[in-house]
């Protein structure tokens, strides 16, 4: 097996930066790890994470794009840099995952769109949720029509965060929806299609004085039914109760919760309801494997840069999926 050159182009207030260079560090027979540049002042604004990358030489960002034996990159600077950064790698000929959801501004992205495009190289982007595995077998049953016609789609992705970090969400347009709803509008997505509208209700809960949209909801308008996301940073207990609940006319699916830590990794709960008259009938339960939220990500990643696996989610898609995501964040109609 072929390994892959590939460097790292910055770091991040609170996202997968560091997790997605540890992803690469387990795999030395899959990824040849040149490097990492931090190019928007990382080394001072986030010391804490810096230990993930000794042992590995510092580069410039033009060290990294003018090298032709580095053919892959991870972009994995704050939020509102993503667009500019994965801009330059497309230009400079690079496969490129790019952290989620990928700038603030809809012209920019449609032009790293083109970017992409014109590069013909794999763009593949850090929405982790898609490669669950209940999750995926989820989505595959969707698709076979196992569940029936879908009614509605559910998915909820809360979290207690600091005021601080709260705070932070002020940098993106409908705040928390912006950084992690657009999980969940990704995934009402792919389950349902686009929708016929989409109704933004993002709030400030003004817990601890924080004036950014800490609360964020949109509700999505569908021929059959409506589907919601739900997002919020200041949920005592939301991390257990992340959940995605799809409701066909067969039977419904409910994952809850959607992760929770365990050794090794992280597990899934599923319950399965099939269609009952009986109100009594409870459903039926598993859990999935331990599994680890980002190794089948950058392996899958690393699996489209030797050719041997084709994206699902093609550039267009991810274009579409953004406008999305501004929709809900109440940045476009």
């Amino acid at each position: 097996m072929r390994k892959i050159r590939i460097a790292q182009i910055g770091l991040n207030t609170l996202s997968h930066a560091t997790s997605i260079f540890n992803s690469l560090k387990k795999f030395p027979d899959v990824f040849e790890i040149a490097g990492y540049a931090l190019p928007e002042n990382e080394r001072e604004k986030f010391p804490k994470s810096l230990g993930v990358l000794e042992g590995y030489p510092e580069l410039t960002l033009d060290d990294i794009l003018n090298d032709d034996t580095i053919e892959a990159v991870t972009i994995e600077t704050d939020e509102i840099h993503l667009t500019k950064y994965t801009i330059l790698a497309a230009e400079h000929g690079k496969h490129i995952h790019m952290e989620k959801p990928g700038g603030v501004d809809l012209e920019a992205f449609e032009k790293m769109i083109e970017a992409i495009k014109k590069s013909g190289k794999t763009f593949h982007t850090g929405y982790m949720y898609r490669y669950n595995p209940y999750i995926s077998e989820l989505i595959e049953d969707v698709r076979k029509g196992e569940l029936g016609d879908i009614i509605s789609v559910e998915a909820q992705m809360n979290c207690l965060h600091t005021p601080q970090n709260r705070q932070w969400l002020e940098c993106f347009p409908g705040g928390m929806m912006f950084f992690l709803g657009c999980h969940l509008i990704d995934l009402i997505l792919t389950l349902q299609g686009e929708p016929d509208n989409i109704i933004p209700l993002n709030r400030s809960t003004g817990k601890d004085g924080v004036t950014s949209d800490d609360f964020g909801m949109a509700v999505l308008e569908y021929k059959n039914g409506v589907s919601f996301a739900k997002t919020t940073s200041a949920e005592t207990g939301g991390f257990l109760r992340r959940q995605l609940v799809v409701t066909g006319t067969k039977k419904t699916v409910e994952l809850k919760p959607m992760e929770k830590n365990v050794a090794g990794g992280q597990i899934t709960g599923r319950t399965v309801s099939p269609e009952i008259d009986d109100w009594r009938t409870e459903g039926t339960y598993s859990e999935s494997p331990v599994h680890d939220r980002y190794d089948p990500m950058m392996l899958s990643f690393a699996a489209m840069v030797r050719g041997e696996k084709t994206n699902p989610y093609t550039p267009d898609y991810e274009l579409m999926l953004f406008k999305y995501v501004l929709k809900a964040c109440g940045v476009i109609k």
